[in-house]
């Protein structure tokens, strides 16, 4: 795992663009990733991904780190199974969901 402190300066290609979230939606479908984050990735065995609160950093760099490399307890590494523009169109559809109104818990910070 690269340095920490290093994925911040990850920048998104894709940020914001719309078509790239389509993509990265079903990409996030085809990979199972709803198994575990929940269908709208509103978390389910995993944790919510759309609530703002990422216990791993929630930057462009910090979010796309997490899915290449994986987390500990849990979450697989997906950078040896998807290109890097696949990954970053998933992280352009995480960071376009739109929070829930009401988040019942705490914040990891």
């Amino acid at each position: 795992m690269p340095p920490a402190g290093s994925a911040p300066a990850l920048e998104n290609p894709f940020h914001g663009d719309r078509q790239s979230a389509v993509e990265g939606e079903r990409t996030f479908g085809a990979m199972n990733c709803d198994g575990c984050h929940g269908g709208g990735a509103v978390g389910w065995v995993g944790p919510s991904l759309r609530d703002g609160r990422w216990r791993y950093g929630g930057s462009d760099g910090e979010i796309f780190q997490s899915i290449f490399y994986g987390q500990p307890h849990g979450m697989p590494a997906y950078g040896g199974l998807l290109p890097a523009g696949a990954i970053w169109k998933v992280v352009t559809y995480l960071q376009l969901l739109e929070p829930p109104a009401n988040v019942p818990t705490q914040s990891w910070k």
